[in-house]
């Protein structure tokens, strides 16, 4: 066959590959066609509404632990839902990964108990269904081991344990001043971690960062709280109720206990893969250099271990964030529990999740986004 003729399209490969793709789409398109045109139909023979004007209408049931009340519109049932998510996520992901490099770093520890407590401890909790966690901490912990209310353990005149929740000292006063003061100290810490980092540069000294930045943030942290009208409060037992302080519902402790004790043990064999991944020659490398083991980890293999443990530890946030859904099975009112809610008291189920889709499909991209940018960081530029 001559060069100069071309292939016929039915033996193009490229054709062949396209047509593949694009009779895929339509299948898969009028597949979508034919279910959307079914749930028109029976919605209609129905009469059950597909639009969005249900989100104005009165919830018609109460959220516990909050001050929403049952004519308040669905919409802002879904906000407190929405906070109430972004509660135990938020605070989940910080203890989480403190527990999580705390244990991971025990399995590798040479001390034979510590290793060997941190070893158990990830074989049987990752090895637990989480649903079943959750459950046992609300049914077997919260309400049958923590006292009534009377005999409440008061651990070290700052922690109240009971029945009704777990209660801690808290911050007291308006939430603007402590943003700001969060801000700021954070800011403070930055600069000067960058001023110390230049000054170790120029004069060829220890840098002492930690120290420097710890104290500028706790500096800022009180006086701008100070200024801010900020105060502090203990918890304190008045009778049979707790004032004071902050107290967590027996429902978010249980969710939360649960959902930090399951990512931890998760977060453990990230950290310890990533720290083994580190290559010999680095420690051999600062061991040469007469650093202890503190040093060798802060310097040398933590800064290296992170690099490989970041891309994980995102889907660990993940996973924590989608796990909150979770809260139903206690009562505590998450997003999904509120929409669930809702749907059970006429409001109509596909448009309610769809909207629910949505909001977790965007904290699962605003996690995402955060964790690539932490990576891009962290990566190494190559030359």
């Amino acid at each position: 066959m001559n060069s100069s003729e071309k292939t016929p399209f039915w033996r193009n490969v490229a054709v062949l590959r396209w047509a593949f793709q694009l009779a895929i789409v339509a299948v898969v398109g009028v597949i979508i066609a034919i279910l959307v045109n079914n749930l028109l139909v029976n919605s209609s023979s129905q009469g059950i509404p597909l639009g969005f004007g249900f989100l104005s209408q009165p919830a018609s049931f109460p959220i516990t632990a909050n001050d929403f009340r049952d004519t308040q519109p669905v919409w802002q049932a879904m906000y407190e839902g929405v906070l109430n998510t972004l509660r135990v996520v938020l605070v989940g992901f910080v203890l989480a990964t403190v527990f999580g490099v705390l244990i991971g770093l025990g399995r590798l520890s040479g001390n034979w108990l510590i290793r060997t407590i941190s070893t158990v401890y990830i074989e049987i909790v990752r090895n637990v269904p989480l649903l079943l966690i959750v459950i046992f901490a609300y049914l077997g912990l919260v309400l049958e081991v923590f006292p009534r209310i009377e005999d409440s353990w008061d651990l070290a005149g700052t922690i109240i344990v009971n029945g009704r929740g777990f209660s801690i000292p808290w911050i007291t006063g308006p939430f603007v001043g402590l943003l700001a003061a969060v801000v700021l100290s954070i800011a403070a810490g930055l600069a000067v971690r960058r001023w110390r980092l230049r000054v170790a540069e120029s004069k060829d000294e220890s840098a002492y960062v930690v120290p420097w930045m710890a104290a500028a943030m706790v500096a800022v942290l009180f006086w701008v709280g100070f200024f801010a009208g900020l105060g502090f409060s203990s918890p304190s037992i008045d009778g049979r109720n707790v004032v004071g302080g902050m107290t967590m519902q027996p429902e978010y402790f249980a969710l939360l206990f649960a959902l930090v004790t399951y990512t931890a043990s998760h977060i453990a064999e990230i950290v310890r893969g990533s720290v083994q991944s580190v290559a010999k020659g680095q420690v051999e490398a600062s061991q040469a250099m007469a650093l202890n083991g503190w040093q060798r980890m802060r310097y040398v293999i933590f800064p290296q271990a992170l690099r490989v443990a970041i891309p994980p530890l995102g889907n660990q946030y993940l996973n924590l964030m989608k796990n909150s859904s979770l809260g139903f099975a206690v009562s505590y009112f998450e997003l999904t529990k509120v929409v669930t809610t809702s749907v059970g008291t006429r409001s109509p189920a596909v448009p309610a999740f769809l909207v629910l889709m949505i909001i977790y499909l965007i904290m699962s991209l605003t996690i995402s986004a955060l964790v690539n940018i932490a990576n891009r960081k962290m990566e190494v530029v190559g030359r």
